[in-house]
């Protein structure tokens, strides 16, 4: 047998095996976003499943700012070898490229997808004290003063900030933007009366709704979703209105394929226990764990639809 054969055998093996045996310490899940948003949710959730799976910590290390990039590029920075992963919501890694002129990170380049974890709708709501009771009376004030309702989100490029630009651009409403460093912030911030609305992930808004200091007036999927009966989806006042969110799991560019897909198989095998099944569906969020070939075919695909939403909205940070 040639020397090269044995040589490629040899490292085919080697890997294998290391992939086999990861991993040996603990594994670092990197949230661009502070606790208590729908990103962070997700990824607590699957940690303690994968910690359960692996033997070894999953642990959670928020890390927010400038639209999930504080965090993108510390993860890009990482050692590829699985031990280091990063947990966004889909806008990080398909939209910020196109909204930011300056980015510190590369997501097509500084990443390779790994899995969608899960998926959910949005809701939009209003302080409990507001004076607005449906999508309609939300609509009708904000053309009635335009550019003086306001709406808070996670930061610009984030998640909910485009839900939220999705939602005034098909409600031809202008309503005046509010970032702040996070999901949970922003909700917070929504409770106190600083802003009119937000259109939040169910996960990270549930809490706020059933605790009576939040009125939801509607979700973004095209039927009414279970964990909040009675509220109407938004389609019914803005005919075609749809929008989801994902989180999911990507790895430093160089991770080796093998502890990717073994990442991928024990997400996916995490993801079908019955239990965490049942804490997710209670955050209104639905399991995906699709493989890394089709993750990455979805970003390629959505990546180019923000290209022209970016474009059509002109949200830019320069």
């Amino acid at each position: 047998m040639k020397k090269s054969l044995l040589f490629a055998l040899a490292a085919l093996f080697s890997a294998a095996a290391t992939a086999q045996s990861w991993p040996q310490k603990p594994v670092r899940f990197i949230v661009p976003f502070p606790p208590g948003g729908a990103t962070d949710i997700s990824a607590r959730l699957l940690g303690e499943k994968l910690s359960q799976i692996w033997g070894q910590q999953v642990v959670i290390e928020n890390r927010g700012g400038a639209g999930g990039g504080v965090g993108a590029a510390e993860a890009a920075r990482a050692a590829p070898d699985g031990y280091t992963l990063f947990f966004p919501s889909g806008s990080v890694v398909t939209a910020n490229q196109h909204i930011y002129d300056k980015l510190n990170y590369n997501p097509e380049k500084d990443f390779i997808p790994v899995t969608n974890v899960v998926s959910g709708p949005q809701v939009l709501t209003v302080p409990a004290s507001s004076p607005y009771k449906t999508v309609k009376d939300l609509i009708e004030a904000a053309r009635a003063q335009p550019g003086k309702l306001t709406f808070g989100h996670a930061g610009i490029g984030s998640q909910t900030h485009l839900a939220a630009e999705n939602f005034v651009w098909q409600a031809k409403i202008n309503a005046l933007a509010v970032p702040y460093k996070g999901e949970g912030p922003g909700l917070a911030a929504l409770v106190a009366g600083e802003t009119t609305f937000f259109v939040g992930n169910v996960a990270a808004s549930i809490g706020h709704i059933s605790g009576g200091r939040l009125r939801a007036l509607g979700v973004t999927s095209k039927t009414e979703t279970p964990q909040l009966p009675g509220v109407p989806p938004i389609a019914n006042t803005v005919p075609g209105f749809e929008n989801t969110g994902w989180f999911g799991i990507v790895a430093p560019t160089g991770t080796p394929q093998d502890i990717v897909h073994k990442i991928y198989r024990d997400t996916k095998k995490a993801l079908e226990a019955s239990d965490l099944r049942g804490r997710l569906y209670v955050q209104g969020l639905a399991p995906v764990g699709n493989s890394p070939e089709e993750m990455a075919r979805a970003m390629k695909e959505e990546t180019a639809l923000w290209a022209r939403v970016v474009k059509e909205r002109d949200i830019h940070v320069r």
